[in-house]
């Protein structure tokens, strides 16, 4: 497995096929239902999609993902187990997984196929990993976005897997895997439902002077200037008010985009074998051009050349940009 393998996201059919022609090493992609953590409508595969996912994925040399990365409700393993089995059938690359029984149940039942640790595990200590890797044979973990890269490069001396990092789209700061705002709100879960603001609560109200305010199950999550651009409700990135702050104020995080457009060199450096971009549920333009974009420049580090990745900029959420917790000076 060579180092720097770019990992795109593929909402939609025409989301994937969009990856794959802009350069693509791997696509990840999920069912539409539970089994997946963007379990948004209108996103994701049918198994007939997911079945002619593969056939084009293949055809061009790129690899498929499935996402079964939530965890099962106790009792109810079988929507899991039965997306595992239909994955396999179809000639998946590797299963994306969260839960220990999911992966147990893959690793007994599907031996063949890789297991890839789902960053909604939070694991991100060598021991934690290393238990995945000992007990399922999972190959590669997906680290979550809260490491240095000093820390990445120790990890990698201490684990037998691959280490695959995100580069690029939502920038976190909640922990992956234990994030409990929006169940609070709706009821529903991130990590077992798949759904992070579900659009059925979302609610935009204009006001008379011109202002957007944006809800979620009927509480108001940010308001927006008449010439803002109006952001999707997600509690963690809303603004709130407080007898300290009545003017608003991020309280959580504010909406930024991860870019370690910069650092893909230190990270290939860390060891990282694989470069992970964020979105699903975005637009196949946004697909089409960060996807080309992070060809460009991983094919241009590996040849020693300068990689320029100055279009970035606009495809970011919310105008800004961060490398989080990655950019350390302290690089030994």
């Amino acid at each position: 497995m060579s180092l720097a393998e770019l990992i795109c996201p593929a909402g939609t059919p025409a989301a994937l096929r969009t990856a794959v022609d802009a350069g693509a090493d791997a696509v990840y992609c999920g069912f539409q239902d539970a089994t997946n953590a963007r379990n948004f409508p209108g996103l994701n595969f049918t198994p007939d999609e997911l079945a002619g996912a593969v056939v084009h994925a293949h055809a061009r040399g790129t690899k498929l993902l499935l996402a079964l990365n939530t965890y099962p409700p106790a009792g109810k393993v079988d929507l899991w187990r039965q997306a595992a089995d239909l994955g396999a059938r179809l000639g998946v690359d590797a299963f994306i997984v969260a839960d220990m029984g999911v992966a147990d149940y893959i690793a007994r039942t599907h031996p063949g196929i890789r297991l890839h640790l789902s960053v909604q595990a939070a694991a991100s200590s060598p021991e934690a990993i290393r238990y995945y890797c000992d007990h399922f044979g999972v190959r590669r973990v997906v680290l979550p976005r809260i490491l240095t890269i000093p820390e990445i490069r120790q990890i990698k001396r201490e684990i037998p897997c691959e280490i695959e990092t995100f580069i690029f789209g939502n920038h976190g700061l909640m922990v992956e895997g234990r994030c409990s705002l929006t169940n609070y709100l709706t009821g529903q879960s991130t990590n077992m439902d798949g759904v992070c603001s579900p659009a059925g609560d979302v609610e935009y109200a204009r006001h008379a002077d011109g202002s957007m305010s944006s809800q979620l199950a009927g509480f108001t999550i940010d308001r927006f200037g008449p010439q803002e651009k109006a952001g999707y409700p997600t509690i963690c990135k809303g603004r709130y008010t407080a007898p300290h702050r009545p003017e608003g104020y991020y309280a959580f995080e504010e909406p930024v985009s991860l870019n370690l457009s910069r650092l893909l060199p230190d990270l290939i450096e860390a060891g990282v074998h694989a470069f992970k971009i964020e979105g699903r549920q975005r637009s196949k333009s946004y697909v089409r051009g960060v996807v080309r974009a992070f060809r460009a420049a991983v094919d241009d580090i590996r040849a020693g050349r300068q990689a320029n990745m100055a279009d970035l900029v606009a495809l970011t959420e919310g105008q800004k940009q961060t490398q989080g917790a990655f950019e350390t000076k302290k690089w030994r």
